[in-house]
């Protein structure tokens, strides 16, 4: 499984930290949003190190859309009835300019990386009265914001369309790779705690005057509680050769929903989105599959792969001060599937307040507000959420038979007297692990399709062997046994 990116990009790969060293800023995490801070910090006189876990753009970035627009689905009308017209106008005037500032910044430095001015749209097949009201709010805020009737290359007839101009789209990774070139980075480098301004890592120690957490889902519990107030969804993403063209960049807000856009010779047709850690029954590629044989008869699929998304009760990333007991720490999360505009959009508050080019605090993405009116529901789902899995560790179900798991399926079974998780490959080999993710021991499920363990409450995932994929969880869940056919 393999993204268009990363099969069309040779990234620059870096040594680890080579031990203790002193730096003005430290940004952990070598995604979009980090790569973006830690560049700006830098053109700005700030002496400063990114750090990586793994690899540079090994996580949430390679696989993204890369659509970079200020349309995050249905958000403005929402925004303005919830935390009102002022603070609507900072979430917009701040995506607008990161529009703006991708462009600017790859003008500036002559990057070559597939930019392409686009529309974006939101369309249905059902109704048109929404997506009349999200551009009556966005014209209110001063998006230049139109209702029309259609979408050219689109397989299907529309109710109608909200079209947002000068938006773009690109090519994630090399533009990242671009910006590379002028960091100083340290791959293969985990930060296991902070103290402060120190980052103790499994490497050496990086001590700071300001620690940036661009890691997507911060992995620090307390101070800032954000496992309580944020959780993760999976979403699938298909590349078709010989499909035809679509206009702009489109995103349907019916449900069952789908997007649209090209990049060269490839159609990108995404959905079949659902929370991180219930997919127990798969088939998410399946569905996109059947979609595009009924739309694309012609095309033939030539790369398949997932993303991950922080999801905040609010629809607003936290962008800003991590705690207000930790004055040097910033963070960068919750992107809400839009993470390539957000991305910028932190990396230009955080940088700003670090240098003082800004006021304290980050308005409307501050992660000390509270929304009540937007978030209620959702935190209610989020809490009933991590207490069913809670105990479902605690009532675990009697386990099955290890012959009841098929090849390709998972369970749980009984290994010498404990419960544990088990694969079975397609060629029967078995592969035991414990489920109980290692952040705050919500029980993990199996997603077939990935063939991950995930957690429902918080969104860690680890592959099948246990190796840790996706955080807040900072280890890997044990391998307890594993068993050839």
């Amino acid at each position: 499984m393999q993204s268009l990116w990363e099969a069309t990009c040779n990234m620059p790969s870096f040594d680890p930290l080579p031990g203790d060293i002193r730096t003005d800023a430290l940004v952990i995490g070598a995604g979009m949003a980090g790569i973006l801070t830690a560049y700006l910090l830098q053109s700005w006189g700030r002496k400063t190190v990114l750090l990586e876990a793994n690899r540079v753009c090994g996580g949430v970035t390679k696989g993204t859309t890369a659509k970079v627009t200020s349309q995050h689905n249905l958000i403005y009308a929402k925004l303005m009835e919830t935390i009102g017209l002022r603070a609507a106008r900072q979430y917009t005037d701040a995506n607008e300019r990161a529009v703006e500032g991708y462009r600017s910044l790859i003008r500036a430095n002559g990057i070559d990386c597939e930019w392409e001015e686009q529309s974006a749209y939101l369309y249905s097949v059902k109704d048109a009265a929404l997506l009349q009201k999200e551009a009556a709010a966005a014209k209110k805020l001063g998006i230049a914001a139109q209702v029309t009737d259609r979408i050219g290359g689109l397989p299907f007839a529309v109710k109608a369309a909200l079209r947002f101009e000068n938006q773009a789209q690109f090519h994630p990774l090399k533009f990242a790779a671009a910006l590379l070139k002028d960091l100083t980075v340290y791959e293969q480098t985990r930060v296991t705690e902070l103290k402060d301004q120190e980052a103790v890592t499994d490497r050496g120690s990086v001590f700071a005057k300001d620690i940036v957490f661009a890691t997507h889902y911060p992995f620090v519990n307390v101070p800032g509680f954000y496992f309580a107030r944020l959780h993760q969804e999976r979403s699938y993403v298909l590349a078709l050769r010989d499909a035809p063209k679509v206009e702009g960049m489109a995103l349907g807000i019916d449900s069952p929903s789908y997007s649209f856009r090209n990049s060269g010779d490839y159609l990108l047709l995404g959905g079949a989105g659902h929370r991180t850690g219930e997919n127990q029954a798969g088939g998410r590629y399946e569905e996109l599959r059947r979609q595009a044989k009924a739309w694309y008869p012609d095309a033939k699929e030539a790369y398949y792969w997932s993303a991950q998304d922080g999801i905040t009760p609010d629809a607003v990333p936290y962008i800003g001060r991590y705690s207000s007991s930790r004055p040097h720490w910033y963070v960068a999360a919750g992107f809400q599937k839009w993470g390539m505009t957000s991305s910028m959009v932190a990396a230009r508050t955080i940088a700003e307040m670090i240098t003082g080019k800004a006021n304290d605090g980050a308005g409307v993405f501050s992660p000390q507000r509270l929304h009540v009116a937007a978030s209620a529901k959702v935190l209610a789902e989020d809490t009933g959420k991590a207490v069913s899995n809670l105990a479902k560790e605690i009532f675990k179900a009697p386990p099955q038979a290890l012959l009841d798991v098929l090849p390709g399926k998972s369970g749980i079974v009984d290994y010498e007297g404990e419960k544990v998780g088990v694969y079975r490959n397609e060629e029967g080999d078995c592969f035991y692990v414990t489920t109980r993710c290692p952040h705050l021991g919500c029980q993990l499920a199996f997603n077939p399709d990935e063939r991950t363990w995930e957690c429902p409450c918080h969104g860690s995932r680890f592959d099948y062997r246990g190796k840790l994929l996706d955080g807040p969880a900072q280890t890997d869940i044990t391998l307890v046994f594993a068993e050839e056919a």
